[in-house]
């Protein structure tokens, strides 16, 4: 299968790793979002996805805004079957979402519906949750409103921190997204994702 991913930060760059390393799929490019000034120094940092993505040689697009006509080309020139979406930090227009013949899903850090949008894990520590988790979710146009296609969820110990936490769903994430791409398959997925079992 043919895919784009876009993501940016670590959460998103464990997701890429391990569809590096499965070895399965042709990776077209990497979408993350520009490089920021960080730091006392407001030095350009790079994305940890675009560095792991230069790292293994993966061509990386860095659009402003993914609504640009000029990206959308150059989307639409790639011709993925799938989008895999991780953290990446923007709206998908539409236009993008019904680009790939699988669509776009989405690896989210919650067990949505609960804490959608930005911060989940955050807020599932912030509000003494005793369970935590990811979602894989065929994406559409509103905030992780999309079909749930698989999930795994975790227990949040009374010492956890949101950094422990974090480490914990990044991989639980990126083992549940490659299941959910080859064990369960996308296809099924897709047509039998009115929601999960």
């Amino acid at each position: 299968m043919k895919l784009v991913f876009m993501g940016t930060p670590e959460f998103a760059a464990s997701s890429l790793r391990a569809l590096v390393k499965q070895q399965k799929h042709e990776i077209l490019a990497v979408v993350t979002q520009p490089d920021r000034p960080k730091g006392r120094g407001h030095k350009l940092m790079m994305s940890a996805v675009k560095e792991y993505a230069l790292a293994v040689n993966l061509p990386v697009l860095q659009p402003e805004r993914v609504k640009d006509p000029a990206f959308m080309e150059e989307m639409k020139r790639l011709s993925p079957d799938l989008i895999v979406v991780a953290a990446f930090g923007q709206f998908l227009p539409k236009a993008l979402l019904d680009l790939p013949p699988f669509g776009c899903i989405n690896v989210h850090a919650s067990l949505l519906p609960a804490y959608r949008g930005a911060a989940p894990i955050h807020y599932a520590i912030l509000k003494g949750e005793k369970k935590a988790g990811v979602t894989i979710m065929q994406m559409d146009t509103g905030m992780d409103t999309g079909a749930m296609l698989e999930k795994v969820s975790v227990p949040i110990g009374p010492e956890m921190t949101q950094g422990e936490l974090h480490d914990e769903l990044k991989e639980k994430g990126a083992a549940l997204l490659l299941q959910t791409i080859d064990e369960r398959g996308i296809a099924h997925a897709v047509q039998a994702s009115s929601g999960v079992d």
